[in-house]
């Protein structure tokens, strides 16, 4: 199946964004629900400036999504799809 061209742009776009190593730890740390910064950064032993940059990203390319409550913003995976992808390419390197 040939992609058009606008369709193998995002979806490189998108392997583009989970080729980072930090953001995927983002999103192993949210696949055990939601969280706010803090909360990621704690687990992640990492500063809430980078965690909050990376989140950035993640959300631009709708792999990550926010709800404010309060003056608390909480991260979410955006649906199951970036769960699979995560599974799905942690099976890959773990087979090998």
């Amino acid at each position: 199946m040939l992609l058009k061209a606008s369709i193998s742009t995002h979806l490189a776009d998108l392997f583009s964004a989970l080729s980072d190593p930090t953001r995927l730890r983002i999103i192993s740390v949210l696949l055990e629900g939601e969280m706010n910064v803090g909360e990621i950064a704690t687990q992640l032993v990492m500063t809430e400036s980078a965690v909050s940059h990376q989140l950035r990203g993640l959300r631009q390319m709708k792999l990550v999504r926010a709800r404010k409550a309060g003056r608390q913003v909480y991260y979410s995976l955006d649906d199951d799809h970036v769960e699979k992808l995560y599974r799905m390419g942690l099976e890959h390197v773990e087979h090998g």
